[in-house]
């Protein structure tokens, strides 16, 4: 296995150039020759579906996921079908981009009860499973890092992804790896391991010390802790060989020229990737 990883598999998050719309994110991963995008969900309904699209396709730029879908957890059966209802319209707009994924940001218990809203989450995936196969579109269940547990999503950790994933018994649904979220578990290898087969994104930033924020706190890959080749190599091992995305929440680096941006994430890819 080689040591460094091929630019080519580069996918700007769009989250990491936060301060562009998306057509400026489009037009900078053409500057930079970035050949992939990861689009989310307010920028496109900023441009509009159809626009969206004939901007990435004349670009000539690939999707690697859209995000994002999720939210179920709510604390009325109302609203609580409205948001399965926009998750099947996100998995329309996921298709109509030509991706195959949409990331799962799964959602806060609304009223303290995590275990009963880690059901409301199931229970939604399960609902859209037969609208994603019909569309051909993967649902990617993203655990997050146990300090959003609170406002963000109640799956924090891989092997409860996996135990979800296992339990809806499809293949329509996997996990993604986010770097930033998982590195600290002290059974993440064991879950990459058990994760074979159903690896569906690999997104990278890096975790400094101290953090600048709790929302805005990723660094540049290479000015943090994570060990990102060792978790790389890991789900390449086990099956996982598409766009690695690079998804970066920091406002210092929001307010930076976006080009100058942009060289910097290809920089660290190269070195620390």
């Amino acid at each position: 296995m080689s040591e460094t990883v091929a630019l080519n598999r580069l996918s700007l998050n769009q989250i990491t150039t936060e301060n562009w719309s998306l057509k400026e994110s489009i037009d900078g991963c053409v500057r930079n020759e970035i050949p992939t995008i990861s689009v989310w969900r307010h920028k496109l309904a900023e441009a509009g579906l159809k626009e969206s699209k004939r901007m990435i396709q004349s670009a000539g730029l690939s999707v690697s996921s859209l995000c994002r879908g999720g939210m179920f957890p709510a604390p009325t059966e109302l609203e609580r079908r409205k948001r399965i209802e926009d998750n099947k319209k996100a998995i329309e707009e996921a298709a109509e981009l030509g991706t195959d994924v949409l990331v799962l940001v799964c959602g806060p218990a609304p009223n303290k009860n995590l275990s009963e809203s880690r059901k409301w989450v199931q229970a939604g995936i399960e609902s859209i499973i037969p609208f994603a196969k019909q569309h051909s579109v993967k649902l990617g269940i993203e655990p997050l890092h146990p300090m959003y547990a609170a406002d963000r999503s109640v799956i924090t950790t891989l092997g409860e992804a996996n135990v979800m994933q296992r339990s809806l018994g499809s293949s329509q649904v996997g996990v993604i790896v986010d770097v930033f979220h998982v590195w600290w578990d002290p059974f993440l290898y064991e879950e990459i391991e058990r994760a074979n087969g159903s690896i569906l994104g690999f997104h990278v930033s890096d975790w400094n010390v101290p953090l600048p924020d709790i929302f805005k706190g990723r660094s540049m890959m290479g000015e943090g802790v994570i060990d990102i080749p060792r978790i790389r190599q890991a789900v390449e091992e086990n099956g996982y060989h598409g766009p690695i995305e690079v998804e970066i929440i920091n406002q210092d680096i929001w307010d930076m020229p976006g080009d100058e941006t942009l060289q910097w994430v290809k920089k660290s890819f190269v070195e620390h990737v």
